[in-house]
């Protein structure tokens, strides 16, 4: 096989990986909302004191840049579940 076909059939084979991951990955307007949602939930979570101590790491950062990037990434099915796990949370503690 020649080097130019080599390199077309490797290249064909990468996109075939990684097409699959890029439509899984959510629009930029549905995590802008992901990202709003969040952000809402934290506050939330910052004025219940009962609440505060478990709010620990990435899914409870103020920042909504982290929120929105992350779910830039991430599945429907990931958004899905670190929101649920966030309202779940709040549910506990309120």
């Amino acid at each position: 096989m020649r080097r130019g076909a080599m390199r077309a059939t490797m290249l064909a084979a990468a996109l075939a990986v990684l097409l699959p991951l890029a439509a899984e990955a959510a629009d930029r307007a549905s995590c802008r909302e992901y990202a709003e949602a969040a952000i809402r939930q934290v506050r939330g979570g910052i004025n219940h004191p009962r609440c505060q101590p478990g709010m620990q790491g990435a899914r409870w950062s103020a920042d909504e840049a982290v929120h929105y990037n992350w779910c830039l990434a991430a599945s429907d099915a990931a958004i899905g579940a670190e929101r649920n796990a966030r309202t779940a949370y709040l549910r506990s503690c309120m």
